[in-house]
């Protein structure tokens, strides 16, 4: 993907040079690299529900939208059976752990740790369930690094991620956290449109699971969590 940015957006904020007044962070391909457990599980789950197998680059595809969407979009099922595939996955999870068979990327628990030194107040934005965010941030030791942890709820009324980054500006807010100049930190275009719907900029990371074209709109593309904190951190 190219770190090209457009003339538009380099003239409208520099990423270089912009000192964020707060940072969202994407969980999945951005944080950890939790696409070989998903995918197992998912396998496990269509099997589960006798339906056809699909190919691990096929199930990369449910990696970053909400689950429900994903059971309907790629398995063609309706309400009721894309909730029953939930549950069904939910079940494998429960069984393993949300973080079995994940891993995070190099040097992005320090960068989460000296954004924390720094005193920038950082949130978790993920379409995961925030019980498996948090569990696997736990495990991890990362938690301590987030003035908020939000993920979709469990009855998926909040899963797009534009409505889970609304609901993390308005947890941010009720601590009085300075909201004027956030950004966006994810790995596929479910991020950058999220955070465009609350005019939000996205720093789009090169390590995760985007397919060539997602870059779109982002601010830039970063290729190592080196070259990120020089983003974040000036």
């Amino acid at each position: 993907m190219s770190t090209q940015l457009s003339s538009a957006q380099a003239d409208a904020t520099s990423a270089e040079s912009t000192a964020w007044s707060c940072i969202l962070f994407d969980l999945d391909g951005t944080i950890v690299d939790s696409a070989p457990g998903i995918i197992a599980r998912l396998a496990l789950t269509l099997e589960e529900l006798g339906l056809p197998a699909q190919s691990p680059s096929e199930l990369m595809r449910w990696v970053g939208p909400p689950l429900l969407d994903s059971f309907r979009d790629y398995a063609g099922l309706d309400e009721a059976g894309s909730w029953e595939g939930v549950h069904a996955y939910r079940r494998l999870v429960a069984s393993v752990g949300a973080s079995d068979n994940s891993e995070t990327y190099p040097g992005v628990p320090e960068l989460l740790g000296a954004i924390r030194a720094a005193g920038i107040p950082l949130s978790l934005a993920t379409s995961k369930p925030e019980s498996q965010a948090l569990d696997i941030l736990e495990h991890f030791g990362m938690t301590a690094d987030f003035t908020v942890i939000c993920g979709a709820s469990d009855d998926e009324t909040r899963s797009a991620k534009a409505d889970v980054i609304a609901e993390a500006l308005r947890r941010l807010g009720e601590l009085d956290v300075d909201l004027s100049n956030p950004i966006m930190v994810g790995d596929r275009h479910h991020d950058i449109d999220g955070a465009a719907a609350h005019n939000i900029p996205t720093l789009l990371v090169s390590w995760g699971y985007a397919k060539p074209g997602e870059e779109a709109g982002a601010l830039e593309v970063i290729a190592t969590a080196e070259v990120l904190g020089e983003r974040l951190l000036g």
